[in-house]
């Protein structure tokens, strides 16, 4: 299941360089997983300071 950003996300941009499928992005201000590209990897699970991504 692709993973998504919830509201712990202190926008840091941190997952958006280390996602190897370029699935993340900012958009509006705020960072997003494009689902569609998602492979669930949990590459930016595992880099984020604050533990915002979570598989669906």
């Amino acid at each position: 299941m692709a993973y998504q950003i919830t509201n712990k996300c202190i926008k840091c941009g941190s997952c958006i360089p280390n996602c190897p499928v370029e699935a993340i992005s900012m958009k509006d201000g705020k960072v997003v997983i494009d689902p569609k590209k998602c492979i669930s990897c949990g590459t930016c699970a595992a880099i984020c300071p604050v533990s915002a991504p979570e598989s669906k």
